[in-house]
């Protein structure tokens, strides 16, 4: 598992999915764009999920 790097908690019609990304985590309240360009609202920023993983996990939900 890397050390480095954040991830998005994505929510998908199909479930939740995680992404793996470079770089810091994005603030809450910023808008990333994922997968065919879909934007994406920081709603928080938390721990992984994964025990011993000390990457920052930022939760996100879909823009209407």
């Amino acid at each position: 598992m890397r050390s480095d790097g954040h991830l998005l908690y994505v929510w998908t019609p199909q479930g939740y999915r995680l992404e793996e990304r470079d770089g810091d985590a994005p603030l809450v309240g910023t808008l990333v764009e994922i997968g065919d360009g879909t934007r994406y609202g920081v709603q928080k920023v938390g721990a992984s999920p994964f025990p011993g993983d000390r990457r920052p996990c930022a939760f996100v939900s879909r823009e209407p």
